[in-house]
């Protein structure tokens, strides 16, 4: 699959947003179930926001969306921690980017919250 130049960037902002997420942030998802629930919550409402908020989703590459998306987020709150309601959203997008990589956003290849 060719890799586009806006995927290639999304991805590429994304393992930065990763990496401002931390060991401790992402320590913390993997040592705290409660945690994880949370970020498979928030996983699920950003899916659904993209999947029926945005026309020709089925177009683009999931981590075009959703570095899209957490970059708006980040446009109106730049102050987060991992533990923030932001920054448990801002989780939630990076592992969607990572399991969906560049095929479109859709709701079958969502891990189970479960």
């Amino acid at each position: 699959m060719r890799v586009t130049w806006r995927e290639k960037n999304a991805r590429q902002w994304i393992s930065e947003l990763s990496d401002r997420i931390g060991v401790a942030g992402w320590t913390a998802l993997a040592m705290t179930p409660a945690l994880a629930a949370e970020v498979d919550q928030h996983g699920a409402a950003v899916r659904d926001i993209l999947l029926l908020g945005v026309e020709g989703v089925g177009t683009v590459g999931a981590v075009v969306l959703l570095a899209s998306y957490a970059r708006g987020l980040l446009d109106h709150s730049p102050d987060w921690s991992p533990t923030s309601w932001l920054g448990v959203r801002l989780m939630a997008v990076c592992q969607l980017a990572h399991a969906h990589d560049v095929r479109p956003l859709s709701a079958t290849a969502l891990p189970d919250a479960g």
